[in-house]
């Protein structure tokens, strides 16, 4: 099988790498049969990435609760050099997975690039649905409920899925973490969840600023109580303009001023050269 990388300009589908070398049809059966695992998805700028050493503890972290082995960040790290080398970009979109196919005793490391991207702007939409993640601190591929709730959303007309527990329990967008305004903090939903980077990076710079947001258990016949909210994810942040009926105005414009505040203090924040 012949491999070409692909140049910057040409890349309709993500290029593909498994342990470090252009991934070979035998490669590509570990994700397609044996795709239990795990992944981090990351933005590259100039080879820089925010966040960073976040990534890497969630790496390291879920690959030894679900298979019993470290996960070497120094080796993460080089794996994604090398597969943006070969893809030619120092800007994209990257994904790290770990798998551990039966009989194997090292973890098979598949780096995935494509081309950078970031949140389009805009308030969002989101749909509540009665769906919560088992094992929702790790972050793992083929998450059926999340997509089929999040197609449902868009067949309804919606930007999004809006992940809820038994009893109206905000917990976290399909693909996002949700935040909201009460009108002097940001409040995250105190329910199990998937704490994103960009989230923990957010809390860590508003602390720092002097700003802590809050965790607080959020319920949907509750969101009257908040001026605004917003999610955010690898990509970046949006605001949110309502969920299901619930509107969100920003007739003064406060939540245009929380949205700049945000993303200075995560525009703020280092970047790590890989």
């Amino acid at each position: 099988m012949t491999h070409h990388s692909p140049s910057a300009s040409a890349l309709p589908l993500p290029y593909v790498e498994m342990d470090g070398h252009p991934a070979t049809e035998d490669d590509l059966r570990v994700p397609a049969l044996f795709g239990f695992g795990h992944f981090t998805a990351l933005q590259v700028r100039d080879r820089r990435v925010r966040g960073l050493g976040l990534h890497l503890e969630r790496l390291e972290g879920a690959n030894r609760e679900l298979f019993q082995l470290p996960l070497d960040g120094g080796r993460v790290r080089e794996l994604i050099r090398g597969a943006l080398d070969r893809a030619g970009l120092r800007d994209a979109s990257v994904r790290v997975h770990g798998f551990l196919p039966p009989g194997e005793s090292r973890t098979r490391v598949m780096v995935t690039v494509r081309e950078p991207a970031s949140m389009t702007p805009g308030g969002r939409s989101l749909m509540a649905v009665p769906y919560a993640r088992a094992v929702p601190h790790i972050k793992r591929p083929g998450e059926f409920g999340q997509t089929y709730y999040g197609m449902l959303a868009a067949r309804a007309g919606f930007d999004e899925a809006l992940l809820t527990a038994p009893g109206g329990v905000v917990t976290e967008g399909a693909i996002t973490n949700i935040g909201f305004w009460d009108g002097s903090s940001v409040v995250w939903p105190d329910a199990p969840a998937l704490i994103g980077i960009t989230m923990a990076l957010l809390e860590r710079g508003l602390a720092a600023a002097g700003e802590p947001s809050v965790r607080r258990a959020v319920t949907l016949d509750g969101l009257g109580a908040y001026q605004g909210a917003f999610i955010c994810n690898s990509q970046g942040m949006a605001p949110v303009r309502r969920i299901d009926a619930v509107e969100f105005g920003d007739g003064d414009g406060e939540m245009e001023e929380v949205m700049g505040r945000l993303e200075a203090v995560h525009q703020g924040g280092p970047t790590e050269l890989l």
